[in-house]
């Protein structure tokens, strides 16, 4: 459904991503951001959901300054390899990627984001920095507690797992507190990368329930 694309940043990079487009006429866009994995298999193949709901969906390769390319699997060993590209992460400049995605979407109409992990924290940044948007979703951002002072500039919905090991529940009240706005979920049971059909954390009783509710959130915002 998708294919591989060129994007180019504010400052001139060019990176990679991918964009599924749906078969008639698109009712929105929806730029995707990646895991710590890269646009992998499972993030293409929630761009080829999300475009199989009416929507157009891309995933700029937020990782490309780093590794070109990068994209990995979820066993132990590639998930040592992946943390490698976070532990000091340029947050500008993947937010400058990101606001490329949006830019290259824009001419479909409203524009919302989804993120996972990472791209998680990213998606809650853009909803207070970036221009462009309609609405934001973000599942399990382990970051989006330090950015909670930040105000979002547009609708946002959080996902979170009770038993999310990075990410304690105090993180998530303080998020609450914080930003009452903010249409905040926690999932009892649920790992962090429950959403992910591809990880051992996943989990199908919370997944079934969060990805309706985001799509419904969509729906009501990208109008």
């Amino acid at each position: 459904m998708g294919q591989d694309i060129e994007l180019t940043a504010s400052d001139g990079f060019k990176l990679g991503g991918y964009r599924a487009d749906p078969a008639g006429a698109p009712k929105a866009a929806i730029v995707v951001i990646q895991e710590i994995f890269g646009v992998n298999h499972h993030i293409r193949s929630v761009c080829d959901r999300l475009a199989a709901k009416g929507y157009v969906a891309i995933a700029p390769s937020i990782f490309d300054r780093t590794q070109p390319n990068f994209q990995c699997g979820y066993s132990p060993d590639e998930i040592a390899t992946a943390r490698k590209f976070i532990a000091n992460p340029d947050w500008a400049a993947m937010l400058r990627d990101t606001q490329a995605a949006i830019d290259a979407v824009r001419d479909v109409g409203a524009v919302g984001i989804i993120g996972f992990c990472l791209g998680g924290s990213i998606a809650y940044a853009a909803a207070t920095k970036l221009s462009g948007l309609s609405a934001a979703v973000g599942y399990y951002g382990g970051a989006v507690v330090r950015f909670a002072d930040d105000k979002p500039q547009v609708p946002t919905q959080l996902h979170f797992g009770e038993k999310d090991a990075g990410i304690p529940l105090t993180d998530v009240e303080t998020i609450k507190a914080k930003r009452p706005e903010v249409e905040v979920h926690i999932y009892p049971g649920a790992q962090h990368g429950f959403h992910c059909d591809e990880r051992s954390s996943y989990d199908k009783a919370s997944a079934d329930i969060a990805w309706p509710r985001s799509l419904a959130f969509f729906e009501n915002h990208l109008k």
